[in-house]
């Protein structure tokens, strides 16, 4: 027998009518999904997400506040996943807002059992494109800083040495290989040695 694609998912439902919460999660049950908390509203969202730490969180208010997205921005830069909203408001910047936030599947309408599983297919394959863009990002960003590092070493050792760019960098690798270190620990170790020479002069 196929598994379906939902089931074992660990869900946190935040809905502030009863009666649409208790169908919600029933269908989100019906279809494997464990529902670990329905909660009202989202004053108590991050102890919730903390106690139980959810694959995704489904959140249905007719009128979400900001407190509401404070939580999941906290949340987000802590342990980011999947967030589903839906809403009946359609303020582009609250939508905007709630992206920022950490929202990957906003719809601007009432929540139904027929939509969530849509809607929790577009979160997750949201997500996943946002935590490869993030970490390709985060690559970007790691290699530019430590050619900084390995540039900044290099101008010292021309600086101090009177030596050309290319002998510079020549140094820059002897040193690292006779440490057994990385070319960018090697360069951070000697810009560490010149500024303190430079405090010591």
């Amino acid at each position: 027998m196929k598994q379906n694609r939902l089931s074992e998912l660990r869900v946190i439902l935040v809905d502030d009518y009863l009666g649409r919460a208790s169908d919600t999660a029933a269908s989100l049950e019906a279809v494997g999904c464990t529902v670990l908390a329905v909660i009202p509203t989202g004053a108590g969202l991050l102890k919730q997400i903390a106690d139980h730490e959810p694959d995704i969180i489904i959140i249905a208010l007719d009128s979400p506040d900001r407190d509401v997205l404070e939580s999941l921005s906290v949340a987000s830069s802590h342990n980011p996943r999947p967030v589903a909203m839906f809403s009946r408001t359609n303020d582009t910047s609250f939508i905007s807002e709630a992206i920022r936030s950490g929202v990957t599947a906003y719809q601007a309408q009432d929540i139904h059992p027929a939509r969530v599983e849509a809607a929790i297919d577009v979160a997750i394959a949201q997500f996943q494109t946002y935590s490869v863009l993030r970490t390709e990002l985060s690559e970007v960003r790691t290699k530019l800083d430590e050619r900084k590092v390995i540039e900044r070493a290099k101008g010292l050792l021309m600086s101090k040495k009177k030596i050309s760019e290319e002998r510079a960098f020549v140094a820059l690798r002897k040193t690292a290989m006779n440490r057994n270190r990385t070319l960018v620990e090697a360069a951070q170790a000697i810009i560490d040695l010149f500024e303190s020479q430079s405090k010591d002069s």
